[in-house]
């Protein structure tokens, strides 16, 4: 994505400098205001546009106006849900608003009855705000300049914009085109740029994911980038692909990943990218799988984000039956040496085989998704869709339609021709429930029904039908305390536990070291080990953050290798991390919480600068006297 430079407060100040010139001379100074706001105001007045002109409202006739909505349709559609996001968030501070590809204004939320009498009254349904009509102002600039643009106080062309400062990210369509712009416009400085542009970038990916979606929506949809954890972020890649496996469109953030133009990806198959194995691959995405995948542009993880229902015209891979010896085997693996925990997961997937429902409980980042989906994988149901749901990162008002699906027209801002919902996406398969413990109590009545009845009816539909699902639900709280306060349904609750799991914390394992051993091989440094030093350090923290902490540590640690270096050592431990790793270590009484500074110098003198000698004196590890040390500056 383009970088976005902060604002300086001082730039106000020059603004006001560059609008007195502009009133006494007609010109705009040179050197005054920032580069891409100067080239801004010298084109507005190019234009001919009055920098003291009132408000000029410029709106559609009815006719005209539901011509401009009918055109943008598509866009309107994609970005509905989105708008209503965040002006729950920040329209109580200012206005949301969509504009297409010409800068007119096609929705507006937020608190547009305080802002009535004031400069903004004009931003309104119809109203075109290209920079040529009403100078530089964030949605015009960020269609002209096609990048996210920022528009601080002051620096809008026209004096009664003075008082406000906007934000707007231009949205593409999946040939690269713009289709639009969405922005913020609030009274005041702009604060917080940053939040405020990021809030913005995660809206419009989500909007181009939907436009990427409805234009393909006979195709299969897939998201991928090279690290996990930004899928379903504004970097992920989207990619179309044909039932015979042609590549159809990809977006910009693809094309990076991919190291590739436009031109020499889309038409050509997409095992071409994608890996030898893209027959099995394309055969997988049909049933909406994730996961990840070695090509040769490296390793990539994946999502499928539509994908139709399977037609004569899809070819299929044959799939090999599941060894359940092999899949048992890796059950026992990620289980460790821990014999109670690994007859708890043989159990959960006997009795996942018997139509039991399995509830994983378990701190955060214990791995309850990893352990959910090597449940599916052992099961008869591994060839079959597996659906995860994040009960508490998907906003309130849109859960329950991703659950359940709608039909076209249900609700405004729903899609054309409807959404399938995650259950009906799981049939035949497994449905994951991540953190149903945050699930809202309406929800919950609606879900019960569900799993009791196994029927769902989409939002807008009369009619039920019936599912098939396999259920694991997964949470770190404790289900029992949030009956007792009603926060959580007992009927639910007892409707969801038939079979229930436990993962130990990291700190409770007595497989930790065979643990770090299998996470360097997940990352590509099977070869790598780990120095004593740096293993008791490991081995001594307390781990709140549980694998997904060790695994970011083990990354961190990996990428400060040097060429060639095959061991791991306190030396390749950032400040930040090494500050983590020992701020929970106990000195010993009496020694330096009471003197620090005259013990250090102590025993370093007695050991003659022998590092690992005075800490073992002390009674700490060589790695928290090195903080120490630099801490007190010995």
């Amino acid at each position: 994505m383009t970088l976005i430079k902060t604002i300086q407060p001082k730039s106000r100040h020059e603004a006001r400098l560059a609008r007195e010139k502009l009133h006494l001379e007609g010109q705009v100074p040179r050197g005054v205001l920032r580069a891409e706001i100067d080239a801004s105001w010298r084109r507005s007045l190019n234009h001919g546009v009055q920098f003291s002109a009132q408000h000029e409202l410029s709106l559609e006739t009815g006719a005209n106006l539901e011509l401009l909505l009918a055109n943008n349709q598509l866009l309107m559609d994609a970005a509905l849900p989105a708008i209503d996001y965040l002006a729950q968030r920040q329209g109580k501070e200012g206005l949301i608003i969509l504009a297409n590809a010409e800068a007119t204004i096609l929705a507006v939320e937020g608190r547009a009855d305080r802002l009535k009498g004031s400069g903004v009254k004009d931003i309104t349904l119809g109203a075109c705000w290209s920079e040529a009509a009403r100078g530089t102002n964030a949605l015009g600039t960020a269609l002209v300049e096609a990048r996210p643009t920022l528009i601080d106080c002051g620096e809008h062309y026209l004096d009664r914009l003075s008082d406000f400062s906007c934000t707007s990210v231009p949205i593409h369509c999946p040939q690269g085109d713009i289709l639009g712009v969405l922005d913020l416009t609030r009274e005041g400085p702009l604060g917080r740029v940053h939040d405020s542009t990021a809030l913005l970038s995660m809206a419009v990916s989500q909007i181009e994911s939907r436009v990427f979606n409805a234009n393909y929506s006979e195709h299969i949809v897939l998201a991928f980038h090279s690290r996990r954890q930004y899928l379903e972020s504004p970097w992920q890649g989207l990619l179309a692909v044909s039932l015979s496996g042609q590549i159809l469109a990809v977006s910009a953030q693809a094309c990076q990943l991919l190291h590739a133009e436009r031109s020499a990806l889309i038409g050509h198959r997409c095992e071409e990218f994608l890996g030898l194995d893209g027959l099995h691959l394309l055969a997988r995405l049909q049933q909406g799988a994730t996961g990840s995948l070695q090509t040769a542009k490296g390793e990539f993880f994946y999502k499928t984000l539509s994908a139709p229902q399977r037609s004569a015209a899809f070819f299929s891979a044959p799939r090999p039956a599941p060894k359940v010896q092999a899949l048992t085997a890796d059950l026992d693996a990620l289980a460790g040496s821990n014999a109670r925990y690994a007859r708890a997961l043989r159990m959960a997937c006997q009795g996942l085989a018997n139509e039991l429902p399995v509830l994983l409980l378990g701190e955060t980042g214990t791995g309850k998704e990893v352990i959910a989906r090597a449940l599916h994988t052992a099961g008869s149901r591994s060839a079959k869709p597996f659906v995860a749901v994040n009960c508490a990162a998907i906003p309130e008002g849109l859960i329950e339609s991703e659950l359940f699906g709608y039909r076209d027209g249900a609700f405004t801002g729903s899609r054309r021709g409807g959404m399938i919902g995650r259950l009906q996406q799981a049939h035949g398969g497994t449905l994951f429930l991540d953190e149903i413990g945050d699930m809202p109590l309406a929800l919950q009545a609606r879900l019960l029904r569900v799993l009791q009845d196994r029927k769902v009816a989409p939002l807008g539909a009369g009619e039920e039908q019936d599912i098939d699902v396999a259920i694991i639900c997964a949470t770190h709280r404790d289900l029992k305390q949030r009956v007792q306060e009603q926060q959580f349904r007992e009927d639910l609750f007892y409707r969801v536990n038939g079979i229930s799991v436990t993962l130990p914390a990291l700190r409770e394992r007595e497989d930790f070291g065979a643990l770090i051993t299998r996470l360097l091989g997940k990352l590509n440094a099977p070869e790598v080990t780990v120095h004593a030093d740096l293993q008791r350090l490991l081995d001594g923290y307390h781990w709140p953050g549980n694998i997904r902490q060790l695994e970011m540590v083990l990354r961190t640690v990996l990428a400060m290798r040097g060429p060639g270096e095959r061991e791991l050592t306190l030396e390749h431990l950032p400040d930040n991390v090494l500050d983590d790793l020992t701020a929970s270590e106990r000195p010993p009484a009496g020694s330096i919480r009471e003197n620090e500074l005259e013990l250090i110098r102590q025993s370093l003198d007695n050991h003659q600068g022998n590092v690992s000698a005075a800490a073992d004196a002390l009674g700490i590890s060589r790695a928290t006297l090195y903080r120490k040390l630099k801490q007190l500056r010995v």
